[in-house]
């Protein structure tokens, strides 16, 4: 996958695409893209670039999330459940209030 838009993302995961993986939501977006609240259950993420993304309040329960970017990201109140994190960069993201039961960090 390339750049693409949060609209995108969202338009293709309600059509029911489930894998983004190596999506670049930072670069397409020129700072980070606002997914508060999405619904993201499930999908594939793997290798994803979420820098400085807004993800508070998102459902990323069973995501696969290893070796995406969340630098400086917002994920607090997220709901990580059950979510794949191994070697996820989380460098200065924000992970207050989140949901990381059963996550695979």
């Amino acid at each position: 996958m390339e750049n693409m838009t949060a609209q995108e993302l969202l338009a293709a995961y309600a059509a029911g695409e489930r894998n983004f993986s190596e999506a670049d939501l930072f670069k397409a977006n020129l700072s980070g893209v606002n997914l508060s609240g999405a619904n993201l259950s499930g999908a594939n993420l793997m290798f994803a670039n979420l820098s400085e993304a807004n993800l508070s309040y998102a459902n990323l329960s069973y995501a696969n999330l290893s070796y995406a970017l969340f630098l400086g990201a917002n994920l607090s109140r997220a709901d990580l459940s059950g979510a794949d994190l191994r070697e996820a960069n989380l460098d200065g993201a924000n992970l207050d209030g989140a949901n990381l039961d059963g996550a695979i960090r």
